[in-house]
């Protein structure tokens, strides 16, 4: 039976299909397809000439949910709110948007204000009920919901996450008033305090549901269609897989579920392979993610964003800068060259793809200095041109009066700096060296600028793993099932006992082993892990402490966060600490794909070298050897510069560093 995993990206739909009897591992690239992206699954499904019945297991990282979001085109949305509170998502937290302009303007509401509709009720901090619900005046805004035909709605009130009784009682007469809209109450989705980010993260969710229930609803039937049998499952922003049901019902669970496929795809490499710290660069064509990973772990965070809008939900700890192989290069207002966030996407894409772009990218960038071939067609599609590529470079480099290679080497440098500074706000800024570390860059883009981008920041080792170009598609495979469940309770530690710190963590995993009931996890495959947020009194922000299911007293409490801070901040000050929201994550563990062993027949320098082409370093132009991935030898180190080609990416090794090949088919860079 199969396993497939399916990533769908600005620019290409990768695929990666894993053999559960044979223990291979194939890999499809197609071009995406925005408007439906189905059918670019679809298409890369027939690329692999395989009997969709055959598969056992399917998953799928889709960003239908965040595009939607990004675009404004989710459903016609209303929200009730606490009578007096309707301006919560409007002024928000009262950031600029610019800096150094205070005459930028705000970005927009999620909800529309006059769609913002007060309702008589109150629930007090401690979840007591000082004004009951009127029910009377819901009924009254349902109608004029019908009438102006709003068909998603989110119930927010002040402090449903102590008590959501008043949420619940209205989401249910808006449900029997209104069937076919979508509903979400804050405290569904999000009970955490916070008015602001649980509003607009509930607003959010609601939003998106009606285009990614038709998504997956359409999806279900056309893989139906085909014979494919097996249960779709989406990854979500936290790392973990879930049903698509459930994503139908929280659809802002799956906001970063690409992205994440990459950084649990990059955990596994690297234990596979005894590189227990990395930092991940995944450069695709139209962005760069980049995480870290120490001692096998990732960091979490409830701080993303989606544009301009909160999502505070647990999530892998990612940053993501608009940095891709088809960012484009121009000349700003005050003449400064920029490069990105503008992509070129997949239509028309990068000049040299001969689509009708115009335009210079990264990816011009790189045929015009030799780094990509065009002797192969590009995700089996598309043929490459170098001198399209050369006219849209050469036409910027006019303007600022420089030739075509001197101006593709300046549009490949503002890129590696862009993402350089990236990884320094997940690692540096986290008091973290980068240097302790090796970078494993995947991404169609990534191992052409990897090794710029690790001796910027003084790395010494780069990691590319096989098909790099389908790497995240194969975190899809190696993703358990996960699900994370939250309660605000805020208290100190000197006035919580054990015992409510206890009762409180035991609700929510029962709460979780409900989850885990309903994805069909069986009890031994089924793990939990406990964290609280915590801060000293008087803070506003709130730090992850792990703790076990069933601490034994508050004083292990205590020091637990005391060593987080102190390892975020250098040292711990005196004071009362305070727990805020109490967290458990829930996993089902899946089975794991086998990570083949190369074999060596065949596999030598002489076979794996395809010849020699001029490639521009440093602003000189070197005779650099091309090999094929696919042949070269195991564990024999060689020099740079050399370019290592494979379907769909190739990687740049400059001079000054060696390369070679470990067993499981990992390449790895090192600096001389």
């Amino acid at each position: 039976m199969y396993w497939l995993g399916i990533d769908v990206g600005g620019t290409f739909t990768d695929l990666t299909l894993y053999d559960s009897a044979t223990g291979r591992l194939t890999t499809a690239k197609t071009p995406s397809t925005p408007a439906d992206q189905s059918i670019g699954m679809l298409n890369g499904i027939r690329a692999l000439g395989i009997d969709p019945a055959q598969l056992s297991r399917l998953a799928h990282g889709t960003t239908v949910a965040t595009n939607t979001a990004l675009e404004g085109t989710g459903a016609r949305l209303a929200a009730l709110v606490t009578e007096g509170h309707g301006d919560v998502l409007v002024v928000g937290r009262g950031n600029r948007t610019v800096m150094y302009d205070i005459k930028a303007p705000p970005p927009p509401p999620v909800v529309a204000r006059d769609r913002v509709f007060g309702v008589r009720e109150r629930m007090l901090v401690d979840g007591t009920v000082l004004h009951p619900l009127d029910e009377g005046q819901v009924e009254a805004i349902a109608g004029r919901l019908r009438a102006e035909g709003v068909t998603a709605i989110a119930v927010c009130f002040l402090h449903s996450y102590a008590n959501p009784a008043h949420e619940r009682l209205a989401a249910g007469m808006l449900r029997d008033l209104l069937p076919e809209a979508v509903v979400s109450t804050s405290a569904e989705v999000l009970p955490e305090y916070r008015e602001h980010e649980r509003f607009s993260t509930t607003a959010l969710n609601v939003a998106v549901a009606p285009r990614m229930r038709r998504y997956l609803g359409g999806l279900r039937r056309r893989l139906a269609e085909i014979g494919a049998g097996a249960e779709l499952s989406i990854m979500t922003s936290a790392g973990g897989t879930l049903p698509a049901e459930r994503i139908e019902a929280m659809p802002v669970l799956s906001m970063l579920s690409g992205p994440a496929a990459g950084v649990i795809a990059a955990r596994f490499l690297g234990q596979a392979c005894g590189y227990p710290n990395i930092i991940t660069c995944d450069m695709g064509g139209t962005s760069t993610d980049v995480a870290v990973i120490r001692d096998g772990g990732f960091g979490m965070t409830q701080d993303g964003r989606v544009g301009p809008y909160p999502v505070k939900l647990r999530q892998i700890d990612i940053n993501s800068i608009g940095a891709g192989g088809g960012s484009i290069a121009a000349v700003d207002a005050a003449g400064v060259l920029t490069v990105g966030p503008r992509s070129a996407g997949a239509v028309p894409g990068p000049a040299g793809y001969g689509k009708g772009g115009t335009e210079p990218t990264v990816t011009d960038a790189n045929l015009v200095l030799g780094r990509l071939g065009t002797e192969k067609l590009l995700g089996g599609e598309i043929r490459m041109d170098r001198g399209l590529a050369r006219t849209a470079v050469a036409a910027l480099g006019t303007r600022l009066g420089l030739d075509a290679p001197t101006m593709a080497e300046g549009i490949l440098r503002m890129a590696v700096v862009g993402m350089t500074g990236a990884i320094k706000e997940v690692s540096v800024m986290r008091g973290l060296d980068p240097r302790d570390h090796a970078l494993l860059a995947y991404g169609g883009a990534g191992p052409l600028h990897a090794a710029e981008i690790a001796e910027e920041l003084g790395m010494a080792t780069v990691l590319v793993p096989p098909r790099p170009g389908n790497f995240s598609a194969l975190g899809l495979l190696v993703a358990d099932i996960r699900r994370d469940l939250v309660r605000t309770r805020v208290g100190t530690t000197t006035a919580t006992t054990l015992d409510d710190l206890r009762a409180m963590l035991a609700t929510l995993r029962e709460e979780a082993t409900l989850e885990l009931d309903g994805a069909g996890v069986a009890p031994e495959a089924r793990r939990f892990e406990a964290v609280l947020d915590m801060r000293f009194t008087g803070q506003a922000f709130e730090l992850a402490v792990p703790v076990p299911l069933e601490p034994a007293s508050m004083a292990e409490v205590e020091q637990a966060f005391r060593a987080v801070y102190a390892a975020r901040y250098g040292a711990a000050p005196t004071g009362v600490a305070e727990i805020v929201s109490y967290r458990i994550a829930a996993f089902g563990t899946t089975e794991k794909p086998r990570l083949p062993r190369l074999d060596e027949a065949g596999r030598s320098t002489a076979a794996a070298r395809e010849g020699f082409r001029t490639v521009r370093f440093g602003g000189r132009a070197v005779e650099t050897s091309v090999f094929l991935r696919d042949l070269l030898p195991v564990d024999r180190p060689l020099p740079g510069p050399a370019i290592v080609e494979e379907d769909g990416s190739c990687t740049v090794i400059p001079p000054g560093w060696t390369f070679r090949l470990l067993p499981q088919d990992v390449l790895v860079l090192e600096r001389d």
